[in-house]
């Protein structure tokens, strides 16, 4: 398995001191929130993702991939009921995929609660449908350039769209494609009723990123969500990707986060 780390843990930090940093601290890779660096990814140029790609090699550190895809961006959302803003969002997973493989990454993580969310009049099976549609096309962009979309299950307190790694895998499974899949995420998954090694488990060969963190919003270590039970599940599945920390509270510092998140999961990883 290989080490990720988030970049929005490294508020205010140039791309070459959080890439620095996070190969010092022990991590393979570094996640990418596109919000951190401009409003839009089209507002990238190519000399942009260039840069990009060539300071991560500077710092012997991979980019794994991009996440957090719609912070920032104005008028896209998933389930939408007008065609419109369904087609313009689906443009710009698109554009998502071009510039995730621009910068060498090869994973796209799609949480974005507030933009999947039911609107009123808007049944499950027709937010289905349309968030269908609006992947369709990245999908078959993501296999021409060797990238993943992995859809996130979230909890219902985040949404109220696909809040299973069951609902998840049925929602990928639908495309047939190596484009598309599931993350799975530690915080995710304990709002579920299974066990996190049971579900883990359940979705073996079918998911294609892993997101380390805690019930408490911290990271890997600092609560008390055990890893053991979980790294044997991820070892009993053969799981050979990205385990990468993501957290939502950052009051201990980039430092003291990224530092101790690594150490224990060096720990139960061994």
């Amino acid at each position: 398995m290989y080490f990720g780390i988030c970049n929005e843990i490294f508020q205010g930090w140039s791309l070459e001191d959080t890439f620095g940093y996070a190969k010092k601290a022990g991590y393979d890779a570094v996640e990418i929130a596109p919000f951190t660096i401009t409003r839009q990814v089209t507002d990238l140029s190519a000399a942009d993702r260039q840069r990009i790609r060539d300071t991560a090699a500077k710092a012997q550190i991979a980019i794994s991939g991009l996440h957090w895809v719609l912070v920032q961006t104005e008028g896209m959302y998933l389930t939408h009921p007008e065609a419109a803003v369904r087609d313009r969002t689906a443009r710009y997973f698109c554009d998502l995929v071009d510039c995730c493989a621009d910068v060498g990454g090869t994973r796209i993580i799609v949480g974005s609660p507030k933009q999947r969310n039911l609107m009123d009049g808007v049944t499950y099976q027709q937010a289905w449908e349309y968030a269908t549609g609006v992947f369709r096309d990245a999908v078959r962009r993501a296999e021409d350039r060797g990238v993943v979309i992995c859809f996130e299950p979230l909890a219902p307190a985040e949404t109220n769209f696909i809040n299973t790694a069951e609902e998840g895998r049925r929602f990928a499974a639908q495309f047939q494609s190596r484009g598309m899949s599931i993350i799975l995420d530690v915080k995710a998954m304990s709002s579920e009723a299974k066990p996190v090694p049971q579900i883990i488990r359940e979705s073996a060969g079918r998911f294609e990123y892993f997101h380390a963190n805690d019930t408490n919003l911290k990271g890997p270590g600092f609560g008390d969500v055990d890893f053991v039970p979980i790294v044997a599940a991820l070892r009993d599945v053969r799981y050979d990707g990205m385990v990468s920390v993501e957290v939502f509270k950052f009051e201990e510092g980039p430092e003291v986060i990224a530092t101790k998140s690594r150490e224990y999961l060096r720990k139960v990883f061994g």
